[in-house]
């Protein structure tokens, strides 16, 4: 109740937002008690907050920050686990800036923006061959760069 309280104007609110969060813990514990309880009710307060805060049309930077002064743990990932995710999408740059221009611009296309080969064929005015021919290039170049396996097409293991 006292983060509720914090986080919203009306203290009426605040009743009302505990309510729904005991029924929606109480949803979720019918099918599986939620391990560990306290971070699970709190992300539970925390989504109706945001859901009541877009209802409102009213997003206040105070009702959000509140989550972080009381030391709740969060689906957050560790720090040493994003220090090790930075130093992965760090390798991954280096490596994608070493392969050739137009095997990078494929790469990118496909595997971060997600369009089809047919799509990277249009974009870059190539034939899909090619675009297919860039990518395998890049991928087991990508491969070989971040894991030191060099991979040819075809090989097996």
């Amino acid at each position: 109740m006292h983060f509720l309280r914090l986080s919203r104007r009306n203290a009426g609110d605040a009743e009302d937002l505990c309510q729904d969060v005991y029924v929606r813990v109480y949803e979720a514990a019918k099918r599986e008690i939620p391990h560990p309880v306290k971070p699970y009710v709190f992300t539970v307060a925390r989504n109706l907050l945001i859901n009541h805060a877009k209802r409102d049309q009213i997003v206040s930077i105070d009702s959000m920050a509140n989550l972080d002064e009381l030391g709740i743990a969060l689906d957050e990932p560790l720090p040493d686990r994003s220090i090790m995710a930075r130093q992965e999408l760090h390798r991954l740059e280096v490596a994608l800036q070493q392969l050739p221009p137009r095997c990078r611009e494929v790469v990118i296309l496909s595997r971060i923006e997600g369009l089809s080969r047919r799509e990277i064929a249009e974009r870059m005015g190539i034939v899909e061959s090619t675009v297919s021919a860039h990518l395998t290039d890049g991928m087991y170049a990508l491969a070989d760069h971040l894991y030191g396996t060099p991979a040819k097409p075809g090989d097996e293991k």
